[in-house]
């Protein structure tokens, strides 16, 4: 019997991670997530699955994140009818996420299509709508760490503590062959360890191959406590305050807006930041942190700390368009937290419109920005950005901080991997961008991973597993191989589009004239040239292609 692993997401960046699994007996998804980032990768979402959604026997479900659960609906849409094994809190998390995510599919594409046909092209559909979650849910059957459940014919899945977000696993996956039981363990987004948040990582040892995220894979940070991750917020918020203006925190729906909502309490109460009105403006995040209140224990602590994340005096919850749009209203010191965590969709980026120009307002980046994301843009440092089709120069003080991050670093990551060891087939290293991936290839070989077994799959890359090789198995594959990380011809349009504003600006109306003149030469009479294709919509907590490069 051969196993062929299959790599059809996360597999030179950091979105939309899919593996597919096949035993000759069964075939298994770990995860189905959604693709974020450039419009080219986002684009993926709308095409057909690269493999028949009714052939496979069940979907193994690592955590919450849309990247990694995202097109479970479309998965079900297209035929799959089987169950989806998950923790209690990843399947409540998606109760919300899902459904959430389809609506703002819905949103977007009513916003398309209104473009499109002003355009004279041809309306899309929405990959799957809010209403679509519901049956997809139906399907969930909830697991617990560490109990191990047959998920297929000759096939037993063990879900261990991944630390990464409420109910985040990490998922060994045991296969009997004929040639005896061979282990896989596919690590999910790992925790950093060490947080008063969530738990520490964990996993078994000896397994026969492994696969790894990455995200972090090139860098380390700086080990920072309960207390001094508090102190480094205290000093953004402070400095924020004495500027004069807003506080806007770009924030991922799902643990990230909890923890800082619960830090910035915690500082208000203990008087080491100004008290002021906390707006949390996301429908998602709300009802995520209801689902953090309930199941949000913490079993190294004892505690939850969350349970105290309920609207009072200073925190404000805004689920209504028209109490988000009252924020415009507003002057001085206060504080926003808006969905999407890379300031690529949702209600943060109409804040990030009116609030970018203003040299009083500050904006706290505390997340992972993936490339061609604004939120990538603004960390780099752009003085100029576009959004919605709007040229805004940059005023506001751009702040990051990574104290917060969900993941491990790279030396975290590389000390997990060698206590899954000894890996007796290969690594897999996914879940990452090139840079990531080389980094952290070369820190396992420096702790003696052969280098001939950590591999780094390409998008749709198939492999034959053996109790001890991997060989790669060729396949058709959706896009050029190192492709997916790097930003698109729609991030150079908009580049184009912003240097050209800013050289119009500088210049008489004659030579203005001259300019665009030559322009026009260069690109001839504009007949046949092509109709640019529809792509997925942004989603609201996630990383999403831009219409906002930076300026060059």
């Amino acid at each position: 019997m051969t196993l062929t692993l299959s790599f059809h997401g996360a597999a030179g960046c950091v979105t939309g991670f899919c593996a597919r699994l096949e035993t000759g007996q069964a075939s298994l998804l770990i995860d189905c997530g959604m693709f974020q980032g450039p419009k080219t990768l986002k684009a993926l979402n709308y095409d057909p699955l690269p493999f028949d959604p009714r052939g496979v026997d069940a979907v193994l479900l690592t955590h919450a994140h849309i990247d990694h659960s995202g097109l479970l609906p479309k998965l079900m849409k297209a035929g799959y009818q089987g169950p989806i094994y998950a923790t209690a809190g990843t399947r409540d998390l998606c109760a919300v996420m899902l459904a959430d995510a389809g609506g703002i599919q819905e949103s977007e594409v009513r916003q398309l299509n209104r473009r499109n046909e002003r355009r004279g092209r041809e309306p899309v559909e929405p990959i799957y709508t809010a209403e679509d979650a519901e049956p997809t849910l139906a399907l969930f059957l909830k697991v617990k760490l560490g109990e191990p459940v047959a998920v297929a014919p000759g096939v037993t899945a063990i879900y261990w503590e991944a630390g990464h977000i409420l109910g985040a696993a990490s998922i060994e996956v045991r296969v009997e062959t004929e040639h005896g039981l061979v282990t896989l363990l596919f690590s999910g987004d790992l925790g950093p360890g060490g947080r008063d948040y969530s738990s520490d990582p964990e996993g078994p040892s000896g397994v026969d191959y492994l696969i790894l995220e990455s995200t972090y894979g090139d860098r380390e940070r700086t080990d920072a406590s309960p207390d001094d991750r508090r102190r480094q917020l205290a000093e953004v918020l402070n400095q924020a305050q004495t500027a004069g203006g807003p506080l806007l925190i770009p924030a991922f729906a799902v643990e990230r807006s909890q923890e800082l909502l619960a830090d910035i309490l915690t500082l208000m109460r203990d008087g080491q930041v100004p008290e002021c009105d906390v707006f949390l403006d996301s429908p998602l995040a709300i009802e995520a942190t209801e689902v953090f209140r309930q199941r949000g224990w913490i079993r190294s602590t004892g505690r939850n700390p969350f349970e105290d994340l309920h609207a009072s005096d200073h925190l404000k919850f805004l689920r209504d368009p028209w109490e988000s749009d009252t924020l415009e209203r507003l002057s001085g010191w206060h504080i926003i937290l808006a969905a999407s965590g890379m300031c690529d969709a949702g209600r943060v980026r109409k804040h990030l419109r009116r609030l970018l120009w203003n040299r009083k307002a500050t904006v706290l980046l505390a997340g992972y920005q993936a490339v061609g994301t604004l939120g990538r843009i603004l960390a780099e440092g752009a003085e100029r950005v576009r959004i919605q089709g709007e040229d805004i120069r940059v005023r506001a003080a751009i702040r990051t901080l990574d104290v917060y991050s969900g993941h491990a670093d790279a030396r975290g990551l590389a000390a997990w991997a060698k206590a899954r060891g000894p890996v007796r087939g290969a690594a897999f290293l996914a879940h990452g961008e090139p840079p990531a991936l080389e980094g952290l290839k070369a820190r396992l070989v420096a702790q003696g991973a052969p280098a001939d077994r950590v591999l780094v799959p390409t998008m749709d890359q198939t492999f034959r597993l053996s109790l001890g090789r991997a060989e790669i198995a060729e396949g058709p594959r959706r896009i050029a191989a190192g492709a997916a990380a790097q930003p698109d011809w729609h991030n150079a349009r908009a580049a184009l589009l912003l240097a050209l504003d800013a050289r119009l600006e500088g210049l008489s109306d004659a030579d203005r004239a001259v300019l665009l003149k030559r322009l026009e030469l260069s690109l001839g009479s504009g007949e046949g040239a092509p109709v640019e294709a529809p792509v997925a919509p942004a989603q609201a907590d996630a990383a999403t292609g831009p219409d906002s490069p930076r300026s060059s």
